[in-house]
């Protein structure tokens, strides 16, 4: 299989950061870290061996990033108003060097992007996707949660509103976004086994807000023995990359 190792000093973030690619040729499919995960988490993970058939036949290209969420959501140290500007940093890290680096990669800078993640890296996958559906045209979000109150209680202020998916997407009327979101494919997927119960939760009400806007979704529950773990995430990715793909 054909890897990539890239590293930069991102002016958005203030360091270095570092990101992998692996294959030539396919859909780019950005994969986000479960929450404090680093680059090379998919591999360690053994998520890239599992991708390997649709990896080298072209179907797709992945990207592992870097995740922030110990800087950002899950730093309880710091105010939530602190934690929100790092994440707006974070997107602006994806969206200013990630996707035009992913642009020049794939000698197209309009190609559409795929984006993932399991756990909090659901979540990332899902509030990009929503944010930007112009930039995303796929999403696989897999046992995630869809709003900020995990981790920060009911606060809520403008940053912390227009990163929790739940809160933004129920407010939606611009029909020009809802539009390009019903052409894009969404893919929001729980297990109903261990530590799953905030998912489940929130995926069913993802599931009615998407409904009641109509946007198509693929909202799929899983059994009462997938928990919320690797050993299951291996199973469920491959199975709607090779769907999807």
């Amino acid at each position: 299989m054909h890897k990539e190792y890239h590293k930069w000093y991102s002016p958005s973030m203030h360091r270095d950061m570092e990101l992998r690619v692996y294959g030539h040729y396919g859909k780019p499919l950005i994969i986000i870290p479960t929450q404090g995960g680093s680059f090379h988490e998919a591999e360690d993970y053994h998520m890239i061996n599992v991708l390997s058939l649709y990896i080298n036949e072209g179907r797709i290209k992945v990207i592992t990033v870097d995740s922030v969420d110990t800087d950002a959501w899950a730093n309880e140290n710091a105010a939530v108003h602190d934690r929100g500007n790092r994440h707006e940093q974070y997107n602006s890290y994806i969206m200013n060097e990630v996707i035009p680096f992913i642009g020049n990669h794939c000698n197209n800078p309009d190609i559409k992007v795929a984006i993932t993640g399991s756990s909090m890296g659901a979540y990332h996958a899902a509030n990009f996707f929503f944010r930007h559906p112009f930039v995303f045209d796929t999403v696989i979000a897999i046992s995630g949660i869809y709003d900020l109150r995990l981790f920060i209680g009911d606060y809520v202020d403008e940053t912390v509103y227009f990163n929790s998916p739940l809160r933004y997407l129920r407010n939606l009327n611009d029909e020009a976004i809802l539009n390009q979101l019903r052409k894009n494919k969404i893919v929001i997927a729980v297990g109903q086994g261990a530590w799953e119960e905030e998912m489940i939760v929130d995926t069913n009400e993802m599931k009615a807000i998407l409904e009641e806007k109509n946007v198509p979704a693929w909202i799929d529950f899983w059994g009462n023995d997938v928990d919320h773990d690797w050993t299951w995430w291996r199973v469920m990715l491959p199975y709607f990359v090779g769907k999807l793909f």
